[in-house]
């Protein structure tokens, strides 16, 4: 197995440098550092972490941790993970996925117990996560991927619900909707004070205030069965809704069923949005859903650097919020009054 002096060799540098330029300790030139880097690529070389730990007190390992999802860790949810693990390799560090199973503060106890990472990322945060409070009382560095209810000095980078629902809205309202339906995610998820489906649902009620929309919403769908049964629950308590925005993607499956039910067609009858799902997500469906899309990757490399600035050295707390873009479909249209929907079909047709 090739060792550092066989990468320092080859590159014609010195030991230390090799070390430096691979480890990341000390700056090292980008031609030199790109040089030595080819050498061990060229090698096969792999660095011992664990050994380099033990002298460096640093292991340079980081865990981002998150809740395993109950519907699965979808294309939103990798666009996050992998752009983090692409900035800390940039940085020299390596990212470590560790899905939360159990008890989160048994299992975070147990990770950072072991002192094999340096610091840790967490993401689906709550507006009031047990896991925040832990690492603050253990000194363990870290980063959200989201924000508890008051972050104050802790590094984070978060959407911008107030920027993003203002912007789903202006959308709607300005293809003349008058009255538009909110459906968040799950009630389980609600009820767990999960920062995006609280956050959401106060901004789009909000934001459809400010711009004189009717508005409904405690509607909690988790499901494509849910979804279909809050949709005719929807229209038989508001008829004249218009516009419908989901945050959940198996719920708008649910959805678009009960539509086609109804004889109705999307965007004639029901304009429909996805939020805070990915294009490649909207474009899975048929029609092509207008979406709200997070800026996943953008926050997934914030949460990372913030965390390795922090390791680095003592730098001011970092908090980013970054707003939605819309990307629209084919489910966006104007409105079709009542009446005229009516004719169309009802259920069973």
């Amino acid at each position: 197995m090739p060792s550092i002096r066989d990468v320092a060799s080859r590159a014609q540098v010195a030991v230390s440098t090799a070390s430096a330029a691979l480890n990341g300790t000390r700056p090292v030139a980008e031609a030199t550092r790109q040089r030595v880097r080819q050498a061990a690529a060229e090698l096969g070389y792999r660095p011992n972490l664990l050994a380099r730990g033990l002298q460096s007190k640093r292991t340079r390992i980081l865990a981002l941790l998150f809740p395993a999802p109950h519907s699965g860790f979808g294309l939103t949810e990798m666009r996050f993970a992998t752009a983090a693990a692409e900035a800390a390799g940039e940085l020299g560090y390596h990212l470590l996925l560790s899905p939360e199973t159990g008890d989160p503060i048994e299992e975070l106890r147990h990770l950072t117990g072991l002192g094999l990472v340096d610091g840790v990322v967490l993401m689906e945060v709550s507006l009031d996560d047990a896991r925040v409070e832990f690492l603050l009382e253990a000194g363990v560095p870290f980063s959200m991927i989201g924000r508890t209810r008051e972050p104050g000095p802790i590094d984070h980078a978060d959407i911008d619900f107030a920027a993003t629902a203002g912007d789903a809205v202006a959308h709607l309202a300005g293809l003349g909707h008058r009255k538009l339906a909110f459906f968040n995610l799950s009630t389980g998820t609600y009820a767990a004070q999960y920062g995006p489906a609280i956050r959401a649902g106060e901004e789009f009620a909000a934001a459809a205030r400010a711009a004189g929309l009717a508005y409904v919403d405690d509607y909690r769908p988790g499901s494509a069965e849910e979804g279909g049964q809050a949709f005719e629950r929807l229209i038989e308590a508001h008829p004249d809704v218009t516009a419908l925005a989901v945050m959940d993607d198996h719920a708008a499956v649910g959805v678009i069923a009960a539509v086609a039910r109804r004889g109705w067609r999307i965007p004639r009858d029901l304009t429909l949005m996805l939020v805070l799902s990915s294009a490649r997500v909207a474009e899975m469906f048929h029609p092509r859903l207008t979406t709200m899309e997070p800026p996943s990757a953008e926050l997934g490399r914030l949460g990372a650097r913030m965390l390795i600035d922090r390791l680095r050295g003592d730098v001011p707390p970092q908090g980013r919020l970054m707003p939605c873009r819309l990307v629209p479909g084919d489910s966006s249209g104007p409105p079709r009054d009542s009446t005229a929907r009516k004719e169309t079909g009802g259920m069973g047709s």
